[in-house]
């Protein structure tokens, strides 16, 4: 029997069957998992954008700290340069941004019309098995309800709408408390850490630094020349409403990986309504941009301080779509490369306890 028990089999199989019973566990709770999830997500997503807003100027606020500036002083200095920012861009740019929104949306019904006749043109055509075809104007047909049954529901819930204006109202000022307040939160994180455990905490606390800094605000600056490089392209090939289109692909493309693709559909299905030639001009001038953002702009703005697998990426950014739809696409990376750190620091800690 003590044969049996020490065995590694008999262990394999206790961990299964333990792993099973969680597993059970957590379907037989999961309505009241997904409730606190559901609640969880409302209160704290607010607090997480505060907070990457905070550490994408963390950096600025510090070296201004550094130069005797006041803390407060050096934040309200930073708020006063980009609420003058976002005011002259605004003046320049929203007025042409929303000239091409109200163009766009006047032509809405005859795009639709013509993407309409290029559906039925596909339809029509007898090269194709009529399953395929079928199949094809069934996919459509849902992708259409289900966008205009979420545009409904969220245009008629007016408590969605005021939630969201509450929202981009108080994420500045939470941002503001944290940026503020950044040294004083450091010294009561530490506090309720042993003396003893102190240093390994703040070398871990370094390491995520440097694997978080570099990655956020440079794919924030990547985006933005992604865009710009976009706009350019557009308007060369003669695409309409080449702002609005690059405002997409800059949008999008800060989802790593799987950006670019979300962000070039906007402009590809726009250009199908107009000719194939422009479909094709629209594809090279994404390509364009995708292959100078992966050998030219990346590596020198973000490097590859990630040291992450794309694979690992693509199937973190699955987990965190499934989990929390476009914020969990936006966070999934980040969230992993802490993660991550936060691993391998307790690892080496139970390694190093092992063998004293």
């Amino acid at each position: 029997m003590n044969r049996l028990t020490q065995s590694r089999l008999f262990a394999v199989l206790v961990l299964a069957i333990l792993a099973l019973l969680a597993l059970y566990m957590l379907i037989l709770v999961r309505p009241l998992l997904a409730a606190v999830y559901d609640f969880l997500k409302a209160v704290l997503a607010p607090f997480l954008v505060a907070m990457i807003i905070a550490y994408v100027l963390n950096p600025v606020v510090s070296l201004l700290s550094e130069r005797k500036v006041p803390r407060t002083a050096a934040v309200l200095l930073i708020y006063a340069i980009f609420v003058f920012s976002c005011a002259v861009i605004f003046v320049n740019v929203t007025p042409m941004f929303a000239g091409q929104v109200r163009e766009l949306n006047e032509h809405v019904p005859e795009l639709t019309m013509k993407a309409q006749s290029m559906i039925d043109h596909f339809n029509n055509n007898e090269s194709f098995p009529e399953s395929v075809r079928k199949g094809i104007d069934r996919a459509i047909s849902g992708v259409e309800k289900k966008i205009a049954d979420r545009m409904a529901a969220f245009t008629n819930n007016i408590g969605a709408v005021i939630n969201v204006l509450f929202l981009a109202m108080i994420v500045p000022f939470l941002a503001f408390y944290i940026l503020k307040d950044m040294q004083v939160i450091e010294r009561t994180v530490f506090r309720y850490v042993p003396r003893d455990k102190r240093q390994g905490m703040s070398r871990m606390l370094k390491e995520i630094d440097e694997a978080l800094g570099s990655y956020i605000r440079g794919q924030l600056l990547v985006s933005v020349c992604i865009g710009v490089l976009a706009y350019i392209g557009y308007l060369i090939i003669g695409m309409p409403y080449p702002l609005l289109m690059a405002f997409f692909v800059a949008l999008f493309d800060i989802i790593p990986y799987l950006g670019p693709y979300f962000g070039a559909l906007p402009a590809l299905v726009m250009a199908m309504t107009i000719s194939w030639k422009m479909a094709l001009l629209v594809a090279i001038v994404n390509t364009a941009c995708q292959f100078l953002e992966s050998n030219v702009i990346s590596p020198q703005v973000v490097g590859r301080t990630m040291h992450v697998h794309p694979l690992t990426i693509i199937f973190v950014l699955l987990v965190g779509g499934e989990l929390a739809g476009i914020v969990g696409l936006l966070l999934a990376v980040p969230f992993y490369a802490a993660m991550k750190v936060v691993v391998q620091h307790l690892f080496a800690y139970y390694v190093r306890r092992k063998t004293v």
